[in-house]
């Protein structure tokens, strides 16, 4: 298992969410690109979010900051045109050791952020009612979809599907429980 998998993590931490589940094509919302008709509910969607004052240009780039505690690695992300690659550079040696006990409560925290501070974003969650989200991974390389998506398979997109499993909680209650460490969100500070 690669050390970028994250779904040793959700097995162990969030049972609830390990699972590979179908969704019918016809009746699916797709995420894939962020230009694309539903782009916006991709963490990469740019949709600032503010915390402690300090704005963030997308939930991704907050999502992947809330990995790390060193202000040289925070700033150089938080600099990043791709936070994702670049933090993915930093992991190895600087990750939270707590990191694989808080990461759905911390894409929970960012996408919470940005359903609450962001009325167009609110407005196109609304918009897929009745349908499922879904990520699309199927022009991804690899066999299998990660924990975050589905590939399509004949007529039905199949993977654990974590982020639009979020996105349908958070469309149908209006918000999402989370739970986070007392320093979970210090690393803001470092930042101002």
């Amino acid at each position: 298992m690669s050390f970028y998998s994250i779904a040793p993590f959700i097995e162990k931490y969030y049972p609830q969410y390990y699972s590979i589940k179908d969704y019918p094509k016809e009746q699916c919302v797709t995420i894939h690109k962020v230009k694309e008709e539903w782009g916006i509910l991709s963490n990469f969607g740019r949709t600032p979010i503010v915390v402690n004052g300090v704005e963030f240009k997308s939930a991704e780039q907050l999502f992947q900051m809330m990995k790390f505690k060193d202000k040289d690695v925070l700033l150089d992300i938080y600099g990043a045109g791709n936070p994702k690659m670049k933090a993915k550079k930093w992991e190895r040696a600087y990750r939270r050791s707590d990191w694989g006990q808080m990461i759905v409560d911390a894409i929970k925290f960012c996408l919470q952020c940005k359903y609450d501070q962001n009325a167009d974003f609110r407005e196109k969650l609304k918009d897929t009612d009745n349908r499922y989200i879904v990520e699309d991974q199927t022009t991804f390389r690899k066999k299998y979809a990660d924990t975050w998506g589905v590939k399509l398979v004949d007529d039905k997109y199949v993977g654990p599907n974590l982020q639009g499993r979020l996105l349908m909680e958070l469309r149908d209650n209006g918000k999402l429980t989370y739970s986070l460490s007392d320093d979970a969100l210090d690393f803001v500070n470092l930042l101002k």
